[in-house]
């Protein structure tokens, strides 16, 4: 079986969810309105993997409109919000830009991103992920949802690539 190191060579494709993973889980409620963070060191590694032609995917059950702008914006390929079944989302799009499993890195922190995981390629998961979550996952970042676990994971593979912090990491 391969390592997890051994994994990241093949990975052209990060589908990331969005509570728990980009966020750090927590919902401000807001006059009647949900508020969530996002940090900006995954945002930064989002838009600049998004600059070396990976593909970026979010699948979420939310369905934050604002969040789905702020991503898009990064230049996430395409967010998929309202995700009861993510899974069968993940067969969709898996159809539809024609990647493989083994191309696939997924950083899923919750229940609800189990099947998908299993499915996968390469399967990681914040240091906060729910226990059921981190005994299938192939890496546990050190770092929590919402605290750049998604910089370090995207930040570890373009480095094994020898993608990472070239003359063009200067643009933002």
């Amino acid at each position: 079986m391969k390592s997890y190191k051994e994994k990241l060579n093949a990975i052209t494709t990060f589908i990331f969810d969005v509570d728990g993973v980009l966020t750090n889980g927590e919902i401000i409620l807001f006059k009647g309105e949900m508020a969530r963070t996002l940090n900006a060191r995954d945002g930064y590694a989002i838009q600049y993997a998004s600059k070396k032609n990976y593909r970026i995917l979010i699948i979420t059950g939310g369905k934050s409109k604002e969040i789905e702008e702020r991503l898009l914006e990064l230049g996430v390929t395409e967010v998929c919000l309202g995700s009861s079944n993510k899974k069968e989302v993940y067969l969709q799009l898996k159809e539809k830009y024609q990647f493989k499993d083994e191309e696939v890195l997924y950083m899923g922190d919750d229940i609800p991103d189990y099947e998908v995981m299993k499915q996968v390629g390469l399967s990681t998961c914040p240091q906060d992920a729910a226990m059921e979550i981190k005994h299938i996952s192939d890496y546990q970042s050190p770092f929590d949802g919402g605290k750049h676990c998604v910089r370090d994971v995207i930040e570890q593979t373009l480095r094994c690539h020898e993608n990472w912090f070239k003359e063009d990491a200067f643009l933002w």
